[in-house]
């Protein structure tokens, strides 16, 4: 398989996740949460490099690449984390810690608190919630931008 190919590979598999994300946001009703939309962004800068990558197959770009995979894998990996109470995820989108708080500092919290939650999985398949999914997918996707590195370069 050429470099391209890989290249090619790599960009769609990104382009179909956030395809699939805003499938289920938008017609699925699953409205997504802060740290889904940050798996969001990697997946973008991925489908751009790999753009670029398919004209100008420069190894900085298919690198880049690699590491927009590995960053929406890695913040998928940190979300899974939060999802099953492994460790406590952003305060802005997770429920804190109750403490010592007076009512009116409680109240105040509670107002504050966005209306879809990182702690919560809205959906699974398989026992994956789509942050699960999306680090499955994106290591995958990684392991197509580093097969193109591994591909000699052919000249036209």
């Amino acid at each position: 398989m050429t470099r391209q190919n890989y290249v090619i590979l790599a960009a769609g598999g990104s382009a179909a996740l956030l395809v699939g994300a805003y499938a289920f946001q938008h017609l699925g009703g699953l409205a997504p949460c802060q740290m889904c939309i940050w798996q969001r962004y990697p997946h973008v800068a991925a489908v751009l490099l790999g753009a670029l990558a398919v004209f100008l197959p420069l190894p900085v770009l298919i690198a880049l690449g690699a590491a927009a995979a590995l960053i929406t894998a890695g913040i998928g990996g940190y979300h899974v984390g939060v999802e099953q109470a492994w460790w406590q995820g952003p305060t802005s989108c997770s429920a804190g810690a109750v403490g010592n708080l007076d009512p009116n500092a409680l109240f105040d919290q509670i107002m504050a608190a966005p209306l879809i939650r990182c702690d919560e999985i809205a959906w699974q398949f398989a026992g994956l919630s789509m942050a699960g999914w999306n680090m499955v997918l994106s290591l995958l996707i990684a392991g197509l931008w580093i097969a193109a590195l591994r591909v000699r370069p052919t000249s036209a």
